[in-house]
């Protein structure tokens, strides 16, 4: 794909950047001085990325725009409620770019990527013990690991190890096989015992993200009913066990049916969020003209209902919009390989992107209980952002390899 095919959406993105950075220039009284460097640090990073992405003959250019915009929305933001959220951010947004296109080339130069499917388990199984002896509690889950200053998620690493951890399942089921044990089986009890891992560290988020890509993957390429049901039937089972044992679940899940029963309280979260998503009405209150900073964690958990309170629901449907268009293009994708690897990566990686989305953003407009993951490419958060870089980097490499995309 050509860079004159797809030349009217990087210019959108352009103007999203010099309007929004502009825009908070005018409104943001308290803000740093060199907010439009900070703006153009993002134009001339995301165009010279693009650029490359075309030079390099990448297939599918649009998905790399669409990250690209979603990122900018998000950095605009992150900028508006904090400028130090904005300010580390951008620096993630270096290293992404960087970790994107050494993936790309990886996936592309070499080819035992089908050949070492166990070790995408071990690895992600030995990551998540780890984090149980090693890391550090935040937000009620032991889900980080810091070195000095340094910290990183453990968890976003090891939800894409899976995907490729069951591409090799599906495209060498022999392998999975104990005895009379079948394949199916086998699989189920692997996936349980690292999401029971999960699980130790309070990671519910994550897990049930893991659960849904795997039962997701299982009905499209064909597993046995039986097992597909017998995996819904047990995932049920211990979702109604967490909601009646583990405290903290409980709460979430009485938060969820009744927040304004405590809206000072525990309640304050989702009670704030709703508000803000209210009085945006459809066109929004301009952006640095809301008061995103009453809900608690919005640069991150809740940063779409600051988007709705500020562009309104239309500018909270168009980043919908987006996500449904990421996730359509990398099925696209995956419905154009014929290797059955890589054709299960893809899928995978679209279907992570689609759960994670509908998951946080279930929960920041109370559709279902709130879970504490991060939305793909807008929240604020450097482990969430290299690793959505990567698996994109992962479905262009992919489309590259087979030559699917046209």
């Amino acid at each position: 794909m050509g860079l004159f095919n797809t030349k009217r959406p990087i210019i959108m993105i352009i103007l999203i950047n010099i309007l929004g950075y502009a825009l908070l220039s005018f409104f943001g009284h308290n803000y740093d001085t060199d907010m439009l460097y900070v703006g153009l640090a993002v134009i001339g990073m995301l165009c010279f990325s693009y650029i490359l992405t075309s030079k390099f003959g990448v297939q599918d250019g649009y998905i790399f725009l669409i990250v690209a915009m979603l990122f900018s929305i998000g950095e605009i933001m992150l900028y508006r409620i904090d400028s130090f959220y904005g300010h580390r951010q951008l620096r993630w947004l270096a290293v992404s770019l960087l970790c994107f296109f050494v993936v790309y080339f990886v996936i592309m130069k070499f080819n035992f990527w089908s050949k070492i499917g166990y070790a995408y388990y071990i690895f992600a199984v030995a990551l998540l013990v780890a984090t149980i002896f090693l890391g550090t509690t935040r937000g009620g889950a032991k889900n980080w690991i810091f070195f000095g200053n340094f910290g990183f998620q453990p968890s976003e690493i090891a939800k894409l190890l899976v995907v490729f951890f069951l591409a090799d399942r599906f495209n060498r089921p022999e392998k999975y096989r104990i005895s009379n044990i079948g394949e199916g089986v086998v699989t189920s009890a692997l996936v349980y015992i690292l999401i029971g891992v999960m699980l130790l560290q309070r990671e519910w988020g994550t897990s049930i993200l893991i659960f849904l890509v795997f039962i997701s993957l299982m009905y499209i390429f064909g597993e046995k009913k039986r097992i597909i049901f017998g995996n819904l039937f047990l995932g049920c089972v211990v979702c109604i066990l967490g909601a009646l044992i583990v405290p903290h679940i409980k709460v979430r899940i009485d938060v969820w049916l009744d927040p304004w029963a405590d809206m000072t309280g525990k309640g304050y979260q989702i009670t704030q969020s709703l508000f803000a998503i209210g009085s945006g009405g459809f066109f929004g209150s301009g952006i640095g003209l809301g008061s995103p900073e009453y809900i608690p964690e919005v640069h991150s958990d809740f940063i779409f209902s600051a988007i709705c309170e500020e562009f309104g629901i239309l500018g909270g449907v168009a980043v919908i919009m987006l996500y449904f268009l990421l996730v359509y293009r990398g099925i696209r994708i995956s419905m154009k390989v014929n290797n059955i690897f890589y054709r299960c990566i893809a899928a995978g990686v679209s279907i992570l992107f689609g759960f994670q989305t509908f998951i946080i953003l279930g929960g920041v407009i109370k559709l279902i209980p709130l879970t504490g993951i991060t939305l793909p490419f807008i929240s604020y958060g450097g482990s969430s952002l290299l690793i959505s870089f990567a698996a994109v980097a992962v479905l262009e490499a992919i489309a590259n390899r087979n030559e699917t995309v046209r």
